[in-house]
């Protein structure tokens, strides 16, 4: 994705994301306050990193005994979360999309599944982790009704260049997509495509790289 037109660049976004994880985690632990050196040494990047990070967000802070924990989660959580709760559908309830689901809900408050897609009969018409699961036919009913925004998708490969067109027709507004297909949509929908395979690939690349120089 390029650059977002809110002028925060798609990494500074992603770092904010950890950034609140890494905060949340120390506000649990009794941490009042935290400098930025130590924050960046938890995500494995530099404190200059972090502190263009937050100034580029606009926050400024008593640098002297460190950021208030408490005071700039709020800070990112204005930043991050909409004003409104955003319902989001899992498509596709096999074993990742009940991952997904038991992994995210309850996590944060702005955001929660509320809904999941499938078209195996014995997914379909059941509660599965207290979602209801319902059948790809009433994509679009049950989208307006439930005021879906986000689609997830963790369908099998092969169905997901299918479920574009759906997602277009029922106005949903942003797509993570769990499969192996790199989904195209429109310009008002943001879309984010994320390869588990590629992904390892990569990883197990830089390993055998790093064991072959021992």
């Amino acid at each position: 994705m390029a650059t977002l037109t809110n002028n925060i660049p798609e990494k500074t976004i992603e770092r904010l994301s950890e950034y609140r994880r890494s905060l949340l985690s120390c506000h649990k632990q009794g941490i009042t306050h935290i400098f930025s050196h130590v924050l960046a040494g938890m995500h494995g990047i530099t404190a200059v990193q972090v502190r263009r990070d937050l100034m580029l967000i606009g926050f400024s802070s008593d640098t002297k005994k460190g950021y208030d924990v408490k005071v700039l989660i709020e800070f990112i959580n204005n930043i991050l979360d909409s004003e409104d709760v955003m319902n989001i559908a899992i498509i596709g309830m096999g074993h990742l999309g009940q991952a997904i689901t038991n992994y995210f809900n309850g996590k944060r408050r702005k955001l929660r599944i509320v809904t999941a897609f499938d078209v195996d009969p014995e997914k379909v018409g059941s509660i599965i982790d207290d979602i209801p699961c319902y059948h790809m036919d009433q994509f679009e009913e049950i989208v307006a009704q439930m005021d879906v925004s986000i689609a997830v998708i963790s369908s099998p490969t092969r169905v997901a260049p299918s479920l574009v067109l759906p997602i277009i027709n029922a106005g949903i507004k942003g797509v993570l997509n769990f499969t192996s297909a790199p989904l195209n949509f429109p310009s008002g929908i943001v879309a984010e495509n994320y390869d588990i395979t590629t992904i390892l690939e990569k990883v197990a690349y830089f390993v055998k790289e790093s064991d072959e120089k021992m």
